[in-house]
């Protein structure tokens, strides 16, 4: 089972989920802060980051920014509300979802089995395909630009593969939640506009002005065309 990384300065909430999550088969590293996560990110090497948002000293959206900024960890953070400009600035650090507290460990456990599944995409048969200075590699699960990798997190990866895989055609947020984050997932839309500006932060020249992954405004996003 995937071992997991919980940071939560709530002492009652990260013994209950630390119970919970190990009763479920996982292996458990919980602490405190969040200068205590990133000192035992080094050391473990867990599969997944459980994170509450605001902890003492560096607080979530830093630690997440950390994470983030040195691979692609899934992260999946706690808010303390189900607060809009919390979950917003939680996504764009780099969290892959979220979830509200109280925290249900059964709730819990489908997200962290959600992001691990979007962890480990299965590449399609077609392999690299160019799409002007993009190549993706299906087969290889790469992605260069002018020649230079592009380091993708899991679900930016997912993304890009869904939308790229039809050029031209205009997905809703619905679909690419139900495609890219969990098949059948009624989660929130917000999940798809963050990861969508991660992914044009690292494969657009000018992301307010996006060559690949534009806006359909009233639809949804397509790919191109270029």
């Amino acid at each position: 089972m995937p071992r997991v990384l919980l940071i939560e300065d709530d002492e009652a909430v990260r013994e209950g989920l630390s119970l919970a999550l190990t009763y479920q088969g996982h292996t458990v590293d919980a602490v405190r802060t969040g200068e205590e996560g990133l000192e035992l990110l080094m050391s473990v090497a867990p599969d997944v980051v459980v994170l509450d948002l605001m902890l003492p000293g560096v607080d979530g959206f830093e630690v997440c920014r950390r994470i983030r900024a040195s691979g692609d960890l899934p992260i999946i953070m706690l808010t303390a509300r189900n607060d809009d400009i919390d979950v917003v600035a939680g996504l764009e650090a780099g969290a892959d979802d979220y979830v509200a507290k109280p925290a249900q460990a059964r709730v819990l456990e489908a997200r962290i089995r959600a992001v691990l599944r979007r962890s480990s995409v299965t590449a399609p048969e077609v392999v690299a395909e160019r799409h002007g200075d993009l190549t993706i590699d299906r087969e290889g699960l790469v992605v260069t630009r002018l020649g230079r990798p592009v380091s993708l997190a899991p679900t930016e990866l997912r993304l890009l593969l869904e939308l790229s895989s039809s050029p031209g055609r205009v997905m809703s947020r619905q679909q690419l939640l139900e495609s890219v984050w969990d098949q059948g997932y009624l989660g929130d839309s917000r999940l798809v506009d963050a990861c969508v500006q991660r992914l044009r932060s690292k494969i657009e020249d000018d992301p307010a002005a996006p060559l690949y992954v534009q806006t359909v405004r009233g639809f949804g996003y397509r790919f191109g065309p270029l």
